[in-house]
């Protein structure tokens, strides 16, 4: 009988994503490993695989649809010896489905364009077991909405039970939830009720924001998956996490020369220097040392333990040509000389600029650097990027007057803030850590030992 082809989880955090194109047409036939499709998150696209064989019946949501739910059906596969008319048979509820082609690699970035009718439209392609009533439920309070629709009505803290559909079958949509916002009605959902019982206030819409500019007076830019990414992650951030930050300054000089040595010491390749040491690599390497000699601090919080990590695992922040971010991870820091952070965050660097990073190399991590040294920053405080309990804010190094016994002479001064998640990083702990960055950042030689 025919399957569902599902919107794969590319990431365990993934929600949704775009589905950039089709390499595949309705009636090809398809193998086990074969590539059907690319999908882009907001991070990277990747390739899918077909895990099962048959023919392509008929391809649900259309290349260039934006913000696809996971699981939702995207193809209908049909298996050996069924023609279209079997398509009926996917008359099943969804959790009936098997999910195919869950299978992904990387692969180069594909522009795609949302289409945010097609998005509204296609899902309902999909069968139905049984029919919503005219107000998008159906008796089992189930209810029956676009994956767009429901993250709009989100956005605008509006609770779907109080909406009724125009779609097919009673379906919500897009219109139905962009009517509520301008009449101004729909319930709020119960997530916009703070916990001590006082209504937290409703976001600004849109056009309230437009209203306050004169018309013609701006662009409008539309956020891509990532900013949106950004936007809700560090939002949840600074609105769940406890942070506090402590700042010191580091004497730099001593990292500076040892630079220089590390660097002169690089054979060449091709006529080059095989690697080529920065401020921030040895940073890294700081922190990393660093953690693994107050291991306490390399944690993550958990509702029901404090994971201590055996590694530092150090996220370095980078930032992208269409102002983006992402934040590929160098593993096991402590255990790497300077040459090897050199080259391994090299590579990263250039292949994140590409959107070519596998998720692997971007999600998880203990910690993270942030530098804003190179643009004239002195110092700055960076938001934490759960599930990481410190992050490190490093500014530029200056020539500053520092006090030396009773005499007072010019040195290289660089200040770096630690944030700190205060449910796994307390005071005294954070204070610990720092002081010990401050040590290795101002003899960096201990971490060649």
């Amino acid at each position: 009988m025919p399957t569902n082809i599902l919107m794969p989880a590319l990431s365990p955090t993934m929600e949704k994503g775009n589905l950039a194109k089709w390499l595949v047409k309705e009636g090809d036939e398809v193998r086990s490993g074969d590539v059907i499709a690319e999908i882009e998150t907001d991070k990277a696209t990747m390739e899918v695989e077909a895990v099962d064989e048959g023919r392509i019946g008929k391809i649900v949501v259309p290349e260039g649809t934006a913000d696809v739910a996971v699981n939702e059906p995207i193809a209908i596969l049909l298996g050996e010896g069924e023609d279209d008319s079997a398509l009926s048979e996917t008359a099943k509820p969804q959790a009936d489905a098997k999910p195919k082609a869950a299978k992904t690699e990387s692969a180069a970035p594909e522009p795609s364009g949302p289409s945010e009718s097609a998005h509204d439209e296609a899902p309902a392609a999909e069968a139905k077991p049984r029919q919503p009533a005219a107000n998008g439920h159906d008796t089992g309070e189930r209810i029956f909405a676009s994956p767009l629709a429901r993250r709009l009505a989100k956005d605008a803290g509006l609770d779907l039970k109080a909406l009724s559909g125009s779609g097919p079958h009673g379906r919500i949509v897009k219109a139905d939830v962009e009517k509520a916002k301008a009449a101004g009605g729909g319930e709020k959902a119960p997530a916009q009720e703070a916990r001590a019982g006082v209504s937290a206030p409703a976001p600004v819409s849109d056009e309230a924001v437009r209203k306050l500019f004169p018309e013609g007076s701006y662009e409008e830019i539309p956020h891509d998956g990532m900013r949106k990414t950004i936007a809700r992650r560090m939002t949840e951030a600074r609105q769940t996490v406890p942070q506090f930050y402590v700042t010191v300054d580091c004497v730099i000089d001593d990292l500076l020369a040892l630079r220089e040595q590390v660097n002169a010491a690089a054979p060449e390749k091709d006529g080059k220097p095989a690697w080529k040491v920065s401020v921030n690599d040895i940073v890294v390497k700081a922190l990393g040392v660093a953690l693994s000699r107050v291991p306490d601090a390399n944690v993550t919080w958990t509702e029901g333990a404090m994971l201590r990590h055996k590694h530092a695992d150090v996220g370095v922040a980078v930032a992208l040509p269409n102002n983006g971010l992402i934040t590929p991870i160098i593993r096991a820091v402590e255990t790497k000389t300077l040459s090897a952070i050199a080259k391994e965050m090299k590579d990263l660097t250039a292949r994140a600029r590409e959107r070519k990073l596998k998720p692997e190399e971007y999600q998880g991590g203990t910690t993270a650097v942030s530098n804003l040294g190179m643009y004239g920053v002195k110092d700055f405080t960076a938001v934490i990027n759960p599930p990481h309990s410190t992050i490190l804010a490093v500014g530029a190094g200056e020539k500053r007057p520092v006090v030396v016994g009773s005499k007072i002479r010019v040195a290289t001064v660089m200040s770096v803030t630690l944030s700190c998640d205060h449910r796994a990083v307390d005071g005294a702990l954070g204070a610990t850590l720092v002081a010990e960055i401050k040590k290795l950042i101002e003899k960096p030689i201990a971490m060649l030992a």
